[in-house]
């Protein structure tokens, strides 16, 4: 699994950073969050296919956060895209995207379908789930979670020699279940290790909120906005967004192990501020930057 980040800049982009975008690879999911303006050209410059997207997850509906849309649809529609492009949103995304589509799209080259989201687990397979859950920003948004499954690791050396064949009976194990193989029983504890998955939130343009820390809750790494530095505290509140000792705030409460800012504001240019204030708080902090790529 990994993250690039695609733009970590907020409402004004700078010649460092774009707007809000990041994409979560994850086996044959290329899960994009968000799609600022620009978020095309940082796709090209990761050396990453734009075609091989399978969900986008719009966190709102705030221009910084989506205005890469339209184009994203029409190079999707050009080259063929297939199939059905999936798009989760909060209420109101059915309607935003309606919108898009015949202002920006001549003609039906996209086919997709949009679910609107409001709390809890909106996707699951076998190996992950995706949780929403909404913030507190000034129009509706949502912080999203991806939490991939623990899974069974088989000491196949140990079942050799217990004399334990391959099998379909080797499913039952990987599935936590004990066996009996030629009237031996065979423990799942004995010969098997629980591999725990993978946790990673994003939580993005909201004031610090319950919500927020329960997303983050024991993640490996937490991408978090931290728009303003605390000589701007007030107007982070005014606007509904956080500073970077807030952000570390929540880290620190969540009990995750990384943390990682975004979202940054377009009066700093120094991203050693946001650390150095963060850290204060919460040491495992790092300031995000474009293009930077975080394997799990």
């Amino acid at each position: 699994m990994e993250v690039v980040l695609l733009g970590t800049s907020s409402m004004v982009p700078t010649e460092e950073r774009n707007h809000s975008g990041a994409l979560l690879r994850y086996k044959e999911e290329n899960i994009l969050i968000d799609c600022g303006e620009g978020t095309q050209r940082q796709l090209r410059k990761a050396k990453l296919s734009a075609m091989k997207i399978t969900k986008i997850l719009i966190t709102h509906w705030h221009g910084d956060h989506i205005l890469g849309l339209p184009g994203l649809f029409l190079t999707l529609g050009s080259l063929g895209y297939s199939p059905s492009l999936e798009i989760y949103g909060p209420r109101g995304s059915k309607e935003y995207i309606q919108k898009i589509m015949q202002l920006f799209v001549p003609r039906e080259v996209l086919a997709y379908k949009v679910i609107e989201v409001d709390k809890g687990i909106f996707f699951e397979t076998e190996e992950f789930s995706l949780e929403a859950l909404p913030l507190q920003h000034s129009i509706s948004c949502l912080g999203y979670r991806f939490v991939e499954k623990d899974r069974r690791r088989i000491d196949i050396k140990k079942l050799q020699k217990a004399g334990v064949k391959a099998g379909p009976h080797l499913k039952q194990l990987q599935a936590g279940e004990d066996i009996l193989f030629e009237g031996k029983k065979i423990k799942v504890k004995d010969y098997t290790t629980v591999i725990a998955g993978k946790k990673v939130s994003f939580v993005t343009d909201t004031l610090s909120c319950e919500h927020a820390v329960l997303l983050a809750k024991d993640v490996d790494i937490l991408f978090c906005e931290s728009t303003y530095l605390d000589d701007l505290k007030d107007m982070a509140k005014e606007r509904k967004h956080m500073t970077a000792s807030e952000a570390a705030l929540i880290a620190k409460k969540a009990k995750v192990k990384k943390l990682v800012l975004i979202h940054f504001s377009q009066r700093y240019t120094d991203l050693s501020l946001y650390t150095k204030e963060a850290k204060k708080v919460f040491a495992n902090t790092t300031a995000g930057k474009d293009l930077q790529v975080f394997t799990l």
